[in-house]
This record gives C-alpha cells, sequence and structure tokens, in this order.
C-alpha cells in the first residue's frame, strides 16, 4: 500500500506565498492623455489594446485567487479526513 503523507503547513505557506505574488501583478492601464493629442487610428487602437490586456489581467487575478481558495479549503478537508482516518 502506497502512503501519502500531507505536509499541510508547507502547502499553506506555499499558497500563501503564492497569494501574496499574486498582489504583485499589476498593469497600469495608459491614459489616452499619455498619448498627446494624437489622433492616429493606431492610438486608438493601443488604447483599445490596452484596456483588453488590463482586463483579462484583471480576470486572470480574480481566477486564480478563487483557484487558490478552494485549494486551502480542500487542503483542510483532506488534512480533517486524515485526522478522522487517525483517531479511528
Amino acid at each position: 500500500m502506497v502512503t501519502i503523507k500531507l505536509n499541510y503547513q508547507a502547502v499553506i505557506k506555499d499558497l500563501n506565498e503564492a497569494k501574496a505574488a499574486l498582489q504583485h501583478v499589476k498593469l497600469a492601464t495608459p491614459s489616452s492623455g499619455e498619448l498627446g493629442k494624437n489622433k492616429l487610428d493606431y492610438t486608438s487602437y493601443f488604447l483599445e489594446r490596452e484596456a483588453r490586456i488590463h482586463q483579462l489581467i484583471n480576470e486572470y487575478v480574480s481566477i486564480v485567487e478563487k483557484n487558490l481558495e478552494d485549494t486551502k479549503v480542500n487542503v483542510r478537508s483532506l488534512k480533517e479526513q486524515d485526522e478522522a482516518i487517525t483517531r479511528n
């Protein structure tokens, strides 16, 4: 029989580090004022593209945060199950 050991503290530590690192994932959106008075098609395209990228990054961060929280819940559940098995 194979034994799988859950090192709860190490897993939670790694999840907390991942969550802390995720807080540094930021991208400043350029404002149209930074481009001056340019009215080129490219500047409009650039601003739209940058807005989409910013939105995607925000969605990505939200999804990863949710995954980290779900993983923590699952790890806690595994720990509780393991403790319940060892008590019986």
